[in-house]
Order: structure tokens, then sequence, then C-alpha cells
């Protein structure tokens, strides 16, 4: 762990890497980017923050969105009846974009420097031996920290925000801060930001012809601001991951001018983003009891080259 960490002025963490990345800040190997940031001790102290016991998924159903956005595959699931009194089960066209999701290292790279995270190159994610950037790095890591929730759809609410979740509408960062601020949510290295923008409480509003039109269409979607004072936030709060309950964690599609954060969030940096997060009953209890900060916990699939994972995340208070 570097005894100080770059802010985002002072990127690249290495003279002679692209400009604004990490790449080499954690060795010229490594895999994980901000993920490295979940040390023993951040993930003791986190563990402290279990209060009642509560447990919350924070996974959406695999059946949903349904139809699935972006033209990806419906999951067909199959129940093998092996002998008697014994199952199996198979899951065919199981594309792993296509519900609650943690995108790897593998799944976006920066096309203005050629590379994903930490220069990796399209040869190298084969997903056979010696791939790289699977999410494989990451199961075999655990995802488990402090997680901070910024329910901006419960603060745009009260303060007679109107957007529609299911159209382009960008949150900016002076929004998000002052829902944060309001919340009482403060911030730490090595945090999971978790932002409920209403995306899912508005699709599940929907007929299914309502959903089945939607999927058919150019996906739009809430998310937050894209442009260079959203990465500084992001980066200069060093979260280990960022996710929420939108198609793609920030405002879709991406802005004519700023671009698509991904690539600096996840090809500049490693830093994981989770997308359709299921956050509703999460967000009721931390407005019931006021607290916004909650032991965090993800096991992604260890499966060598995989490109993403359902997240298996819980949110334990």
């Amino acid at each position: 762990m570097p005894k100080n960490l770059p802010s985002f002025d002072e990127l690249p963490a290495v003279v002679g890497k692209p400009p604004r990345s990490a790449w080499g800040l954690w060795g010229d190997e490594d895999e994980l980017g901000t993920l490295n940031l979940l040390t023993s001790e951040r993930v003791v102290e986190a563990a402290k923050l279990v209060r009642s016991g509560d447990v919350f998924a924070l996974n959406w159903e695999l059946e949903l969105p349904d139809p699935p956005f972006f033209g990806r595959e419906k999951l067909r699931h199959q129940i093998k009846h092996k002998r008697a009194w014994v199952n199996d089960d198979v899951y065919h066209d199981f594309n792993t974009q296509s519900s609650t999701q943690w995108d790897s290292p593998s799944h976006y790279g920066n096309p203005h420097y050629h590379g994903y995270y930490n220069g990796v190159q399209e040869e190298q994610i084969t997903g056979q031996a010696g791939t790289r950037n699977g999410i494989q790095v990451m199961a075999r890591k655990g995802i488990a920290g402090r997680g901070v929730l910024v329910d901006f759809r419960r603060w745009a609410t009260k303060h007679d925000i109107h957007y529609n979740p299911g159209e382009r509408y960008e949150i900016s960062l002076g929004a998000l801060q002052a829902a944060a601020s309001e919340q009482g949510v403060t911030f730490q290295t090595g945090d999971i930001l978790l932002v409920r923008s209403g995306f899912i409480e508005w699709y599940l509003g929907l007929s299914y012809e309502q959903r089945v039109t939607v999927a058919q269409m150019p996906p739009t979607a809430v998310g937050v601001a894209q442009g260079e004072d959203t990465l500084r936030f992001l980066w200069d709060n060093h979260f280990a991951a960022v996710g929420g309950d939108t198609l793609a964690f920030e405002a879709y599609p991406r802005h004519e001018i700023h671009g698509f954060m991904h690539e600096t969030i996840i090809g500049l940096w490693g830093m994981p983003i989770g997308e359709m997060f299921f956050l509703e009953k999460l967000a009721e209890a931390c407005a019931a009891d006021g607290f916004y900060e909650f032991f965090f916990t993800s096991a992604p699939l260890n499966k060598l080259g995989g490109i993403a994972s359902p997240p298996n995340a819980l949110a334990i208070k």
C-alpha cells in the first residue's frame, strides 16, 4: 500500500503512464485496482458498524430486467431431475451483464490510451490460463468493507426535484453532495459508495408491455453526472468501488463532450462499477434509523477470465 495516495490532480500515479491513471500505483502486475484499499484493518473497522444484525441482499432477481437491456440474452433456467428426490439445474444464455452486476477491469478499457487497467491489451484477455484482469481476481480477494448509501431519490423527492429515472438525467456533483450531507453521510478511504437514483423503483412500476417497449428503445437512464468534477470527487475520496441501482452508475447515454466515465473509472483506475443493485429495502432501513453506513460484503463468481458477475452482495446494519 503506498504511504500517500496521489490526488486526482497528481495523477498519473507513475511518471510515463497515461494521464489521470492509477497504472503502476500498486505495481505493474496488479489486477485489483482500488480494491487494494480494502485492507484487513478497514474490514475490521467496517465490521463494527453492525448494530441490529439486519441483512439486506442487494442482488435483483436474475430474471430482471425482462427483457434485458442492450439486446442481452435472457436467462433460461432448466431443472434436471437426475433420479428420485435428486435435482440439478442448468443456466442457459447466462449473460452476467443482464441483471445486477460488478464490472471487472476486463469489461471496459480506455480507447484513448489503448489499454485496459494497468495497460492490459485485448489479446491478454482470453479466459484461459494467464488471462488478465478477470473477475476471478476480485472473487479471490473478496469484497468486504464499509458501505455508504447516498439515497438521492429520497432526497430529490423531499426537495421537489422531479425527473424520470428511465430518461437521461444527470445527478450533479453538488446535488449528490447535498444529499449525502443531509443524510449524514461522510466518506472514508476504501468505502464502497452506493447511489440510489430510483431507476429500479421506476422499472418495477412498469407493466410488462411497457418493459418490452423500453427494452426495444435505445437505453436511457438517470445516473451521476459525467465530467472532471465527478471524477475528481470519486478519486479524491479514494472509494474502493462504486455502484448504484441504475443501468451504468453514470447517466446514460454518454455525454457528448465529457464522454463515458467507465473509460477512466474502470480503464484507468481499476475501480469496479456496480450496476442495477437492488437498494430499495436498504434505503428504507437507512431512512428509518438515520444510519447510511453499513458492513458490506460481496462474493463475485470465481470464474477464470470472467468479465462481470452478480455481486452476491449483502449490506449488514
